[in-house]
């Protein structure tokens, strides 16, 4: 059973920081692509960010995010983070982190077959 466990939320004021972690239990994350989604009050989800498996390299980035949201992965501690940086009171949501097959990763709620539960990120003044 694939196991996937966000961390890290919490309530910050504009401007500040987050970073967010996923963890994963009976996968070894490195060999996945892993994205970051987000679903704000009375939105639908939408994708945040994105890391293609092994070296590939490949990073995607929603327009919105751009500059301000770093995702890496540490190999040693089984993680994907996404680093979130100005916040601000529209990156409000809970996020998801979820696994993938795929030679690419791409932003799309369709690719990712397990999905954790989710993390609160709520930025308010």
């Amino acid at each position: 059973q694939v196991q996937l466990v966000e961390s890290g939320g919490g309530s910050v004021q504009p401007g500040e920081s987050l970073t967010l972690s996923c963890t994963a239990s009976s996968t070894m994350l490195y060999h996945y692509n892993i994205g970051w989604f987000r679903q704000a009050p009375g939105k639908e989800r939408e994708g945040v960010s994105c890391m293609s498996a092994r070296d590939s390299g490949r990073l995607v980035y929603a327009d919105s995010v751009k500059g301000r949201f770093t995702i890496s992965r540490d190999n040693v501690k089984n993680t994907v983070y996404l680093r979130m940086t100005s916040l601000r009171p529209d990156d409000t949501a809970i996020y998801y982190c979820a696994r993938a097959n795929g030679r690419e990763c791409q932003i799309r709620e369709d690719e990712y077959r397990y999905w954790g539960l989710g993390t609160q990120v709520s930025v308010s003044a």
